[in-house]
């Protein structure tokens, strides 16, 4: 999960750096394309390995989903501060725990629910409705977050007869052609300066969901997603240095609502 969290925020920064120059889905085919190219070698060496999986039919949900919520976080980032962005999709876990107990079986105990409405919570304080004037990138940013859950949950199922390697592989396979297909609508050519955060969206998205997926072959979903919260205040501190985005007080305090209710959890499920 610490790998998973160091490229989903490494993600983040090149988005926020290559958003002027590419739209989102350019970006989302660059990122796909480049992960496909480093897998080329262990599809060419374990053909075997790499496709064998009994669920196609849940591959195709997960990457679709993906596909969309990825879309829509890319958006969030061109459009929200960083900070923002993350608080919100902190809300991943609120979904990932409802699904996990509908669809997986996963235990409802009393710290799982005190994370579910402490999250809630903080989501109110981050977005403060009818308080301010209301962002409308906020409730893409959340749409991202519900999306990113049923990824999460449909990869769990995966991981009791799929490998890590081969849920990342599908998930390259899949969406290549979907996100070619969308960037050829509003593609513009990159620029030279643009190679090196290419290189590292592609880079770190396959290892972001490469970690993910042993992360949840190890631990229960509800055990594993808090962990990532490590993000808010390290891309504060970035949104801050970088991009000259101050701190803002009730993304800061929302933010820490959530985190703090979902460190009780895994604490609580610890012990």
């Amino acid at each position: 999960m610490i790998g998973a969290l160091l490229s989903f925020s490494s993600m983040a920064i090149s988005v926020r750096e290559l958003s002027p120059s590419m739209g989102a889905f350019e970006i989302q085919f660059f990122r796909t394309l480049i992960g496909f190219i480093i897998l080329i070698p262990l599809m060419v060496r374990h053909p075997e390995a790499l496709f064998a999986t009994a669920r196609m039919d849940v591959h195709f949900l997960r990457n679709s989903v993906h596909f969309a919520a990825t879309f829509a976080w890319t958006l969030g980032i061109a459009f929200l501060p960083l900070a923002q962005v993350f608080a919100l999709e902190f809300t991943t876990p609120i979904w990932t725990t409802l699904l996990a107990i509908a669809f997986l079986s996963e235990r409802l105990t009393l710290p799982r629910t005190i994370a579910v409405f402490g999250g809630f919570i903080g989501i109110l304080v981050i977005v403060r409705p009818g308080v301010t004037a209301f962002n409308p990138a906020s409730l893409l940013v959340l749409g991202a977050a519900m999306g990113y859950a049923i990824n999460i949950v449909t990869t769990k199922f995966l991981t009791r007869s799929t490998s890590a390697l081969t849920i990342v592989f599908y998930m390259s396979l899949m969406q290549l052609p979907m996100t070619f297909i969308s960037a050829m609508f509003y593609w513009t050519q990159p620029q030279w300066s643009d190679l090196p955060w290419i290189l590292l969206i592609g880079i770190s998205g396959l290892s972001a969901h490469y970690c993910l997926a042993r992360a949840l072959n190890l631990a229960d979903a509800t055990i594993t997603m808090p962990i990532d919260f490590v993000r808010l205040p390290l891309i504060a501190i970035i949104g801050y240095l970088f991009y000259a985005e101050r701190f803002d007080v009730f993304v800061l305090i929302g933010g820490t609502i959530i985190v703090a209710v979902n460190y009780y959890a895994v604490r609580q499920e610890h012990n």
